[in-house]
């Protein structure tokens, strides 16, 4: 499945990428990306000679329609891992352990720290709990990864790819053996997930927020709510104004 399709991927949109050199030919590893758009999860796995299993949402597995079958193929076929993430602490501990299964597999885990993806092409601030705790716990190198330009390839809410060349960069392995055995230390954490957020934006060269991107999901799409609303009381006082007028 994989070779299925990444062949017309690499064919279709030809992404350019640099630093496949630092991805270990055997033995596990992290790989710690941002998150611009869904085909992330596509590309990234395209242009890697070995697997790279990522933690995906239920829902990817379970949509409907046409779109929702052909994703629901590829990430079965690429062997990803379906977490259910409605259920809170639990189902964070579960992709975690997840994660730390994979990685003591000798294989690639693939991880977004930020959480979601970026709502308008920055980098938010990186989640402690995911990326760290499972580098920690299996003393995994970590390499940091930056998509470019996918975001334009299929914006949010778009169903059909534009065809152009997406890159990828991917960093040298960050080493956090220093902290083995902290993975519940939090501010371990945040330290480590901290220096790979900073190394992700220099191999991206995206705007830092020191943000989350849920938090700032929520942000926007309240104020997109009261700006409706905000337009509709406006309409109804014209509509109001315009029917004094009338009946005078």
């Amino acid at each position: 499945m994989k070779v299925a399709i990444g062949g017309p991927l690499k064919l279709g949109f030809r992404p350019w990428v640099e630093g496949l050199e630092n991805v270990p030919a055997e033995g596990p590893a992290v790989l710690a990306s941002n998150h611009l758009s869904f085909s992330d999860s596509f590309f990234l796995p395209a242009v890697l000679d070995r697997k790279v299993t990522f933690i995906a949402k239920a829902e990817y597995f379970t949509s409907p329609g046409v779109k929702g079958k052909l994703t629901a193929a590829f990430f079965k076929g690429v062997g990803q891992l379906p977490v259910d993430r409605s259920g809170g602490r639990g189902a964070g501990e579960a992709a975690i352990k997840s994660g730390i299964e994979v990685l003591e597999r000798g294989e690639l885990f693939g991880i977004y720290p930020e959480g979601t993806r970026s709502p308008d092409g920055r980098l938010y601030r990186g989640k402690p709990g995911g990326l760290a705790r499972v580098a920690l716990a299996t003393g995994a190198p970590v390499l940091p990864v930056a998509m470019i330009d996918t975001e334009k390839i299929q914006p949010p809410g778009k169903v059909l790819p534009k065809l152009m060349r997406p890159g990828i960069r991917i960093g040298e392995p960050l080493d956090f053996s220093r902290y083995h055995g902290m993975e519940h230390d939090r501010f371990v954490l945040r330290a480590v997930t901290d220096e790979v957020m900073y190394e992700i934006m220099k191999l991206s060269g995206q705007e830092y927020v020191d943000e989350y991107a849920t938090a700032a999901k929520r942000r926007m799409a309240d104020a997109a709510k009261a700006g409706k609303e905000a337009e509709k009381k406006a309409e109804k006082a014209a509509a109001a104004a315009e029917k004094e007028r009338s009946g005078a």
